[in-house]
């Protein structure tokens, strides 16, 4: 049975509107402004778990005796569910309403937050840290499909630009509050905060979302597809978690990665099999979709995998506190939070293009600055580059994520909101993964020398590579018992040897970034913009 889904992709002024413009708002309900603050609540949750939780884990480790293995697990675990979800989780908003979902992945993120506060083993945290991912990847592409359906479009990108900011400052605030409750309270609070924050996102939904239903939304599920797609997703996912362990050269890597090219390949045929498809492969006919999602990607990879180098910067090389790394982090957070509603209002002026172009090339600006960080580099000097970093972000967020919404049909706005997230998970999965075996080959080939150079004893091969592997974190591989002065030559190269790791890694996050300018170069805005735009109160 072929496909009887057919894309529309010619441009603005030839789109017929696609979907029904549905119930008239009155008072409250429905209305565009306050929808955002609804849809903003609930998503500062799961932008904030996605970097509360890494303060809380060696708290977490200490009191329920968990290894360093299964506080892994307390990661992988949220963000593996997380990633293989979200394009279903954006199906079922298009099928059954995002309100619902919206309100659903509201109550679930909250109640599985409680229960892991609850928790007293390693293994329940594990356990409802799937359930949070579950449930986080139905709210974020319904609170996008919500945004979509509510905005016209002359409004549609401030709003995606205020959407934007609130990730932007949730992800980057994350560290300081969770050093603040771990350090004050206790790691379950890094938990329970979520508990009250949730049950005002599904008051104010309850009161104020308006649902709204395309005229084509899809009325059967694609269970073939879905299988498919979710596992290519998770050996994908898998294999880029697993890497740095395994080795790049491991065979059970690859494996992995073959098992994900494969999936995928029988998913795109199926796709054009089947009556109503998970994802219509005519969507990805559209070059601006097509571009906003590989922007997505390159933008996760410099951001995230550059990103992850700079907080063992700060507290290993500089001896910071997660708190004092997170205050050092707030022009960065500061300029995403200033610059995503200025970026919505320049895209809504100029167009994507010209304000994409130009915050991935201030990106490739800013991870060109990191390289040059030193071990005695100054805050003054950090928070130029990190501001730098914030201001070039802030238009790649807004402008992105409103090329591959505004370019789908107002049917698969779900979709394409998952498509979105899933693209930012994946990129940064692949930044860390990839990135940080930039950072661990540099280490391996300069940390011998480096220490033969201070004058420090020869290493055995085995102990070199546990030395190395601390050196990747920045960590100097001393003992209680090493004598002072051995210790600080051993502390200077190892911190010498993690900068040059670091800059390799920054340079390389520098050039992904210079090429998502050209990617940028592509977009365009998106030509059903208009679909989802009607109901006034704006």
């Amino acid at each position: 049975m072929t496909s009887q889904t057919t894309i529309d992709t010619t441009g603005p002024g030839d789109q017929a509107p696609d979907a029904t413009p549905g119930p008239v708002p009155t008072g409250l309900r429905g209305h565009p402004w306050l929808t955002l603050l609804t849809v903003a609540v609930g998503v500062m949750m799961v932008a904030l778990d996605g970097t509360i939780v890494a303060i809380a884990n060696p708290a977490i480790g200490k009191d329920l005796h968990a290894s360093w293995a299964q506080l892994q697990w307390i990661t992988n675990a949220y963000f593996l569910a997380l990633a293989v979800s979200l394009i279903t989780a954006g199906k079922l908003g298009d099928r059954f309403g995002h309100r619902q979902t919206f309100l659903i992945g509201v109550t679930g993120f909250a109640a599985a937050s409680g229960a892991i506060g609850l928790s007293h083993s390693i293994g329940a945290v594990v356990t409802f840290r799937v359930f949070q991912g579950l449930f986080g990847a139905l709210l974020m592409p319904a609170a996008l499909g919500l945004l979509r359906a509510t905005f016209p479009a002359e409004k549609l990108n401030m709003a995606i630009g205020i959407w934007g900011m609130v990730i932007g400052a949730s992800t980057a605030g994350g560290p300081i509050l969770g050093g603040v409750l771990v350090e004050h309270v206790n790691w379950q609070s890094v938990f329970f905060v979520n508990v009250p924050v949730g049950a005002l996102a599904l008051l104010l939904g309850a009161l104020i979302l308006l649902d709204h239903r395309a005229e084509n939304a899809p009325r059967s599920f694609d269970l073939l597809g879905i299988a498919l797609l979710s596992g290519a997703m998770f050996c994908l996912v898998w294999a880029l978690i697993k890497a740095p362990t395994w080795g790049w050269g491991d065979g059970r890597t690859w494996l992995f990665i073959g098992v994900s090219v494969v999936g995928f390949a029988l998913f795109s045929y199926w796709e054009t099999r089947v009556k109503e498809p998970l994802i219509p492969l005519a969507l990805f006919r559209s070059v601006p979709l097509s571009a906003g999602v590989v922007l997505m990607v390159l933008m996760a990879i410099a951001f995230m995998g550059g990103l992850f180098f700079v907080t063992f910067y700060l507290q290993n090389v500089h001896g910071m506190s997660p708190i004092d790394a997170g205050l050092h982090l707030l022009p960065l957070t500061g300029m995403m939070i200033v610059g995503s509603p200025l970026a919505g209002a320049m895209i809504t002026k100029l167009g994507p293009r010209i304000p994409l172009a130009g915050g991935m090339a201030a990106t490739a600006i800013a991870m060109y600055g990191m390289s040059t960080l030193e071990e005695g580099t100054g805050s003054g000097v950090m928070s130029v580059w990190f501001a730098l970093l914030g201001l070039g972000l802030a238009p790649v967020m807004v402008g992105a994520t409103e090329v591959i919404v505004g370019n789908a049909p107002m049917e698969l706005s779900g979709v394409a909101g998952g498509l979105q997230q899933a693209a930012m998970q994946i990129g940064g999965s692949l930044g860390t993964a990839v990135l940080g075996a930039v950072m661990a080959s540099k280490v391996d080939s300069t940390l011998a020398d480096n220490w033969a150079g201070a004058g420090l004893p020869k290493l055995p091969p085995q102990q070199l590579h546990q030395a190395a592997e601390a050196v990747q974190q920045g960590v100097a591989p001393v003992t209680d018992d090493t004598p002072a002065p051995i210790a600080a030559k051993i502390t200077e190269v190892a911190h010498h040897t993690f900068v040059t790791g670091m800059s390799l890694a920054s340079l390389v996050a520098a050039g992904v970034a210079a090429v998502a300018v050209l990617v940028a170069l592509l977009t365009k805005r998106g030509a059903n913009a208009e679909a989802g735009a009607g109901v006034g109160h704006v």
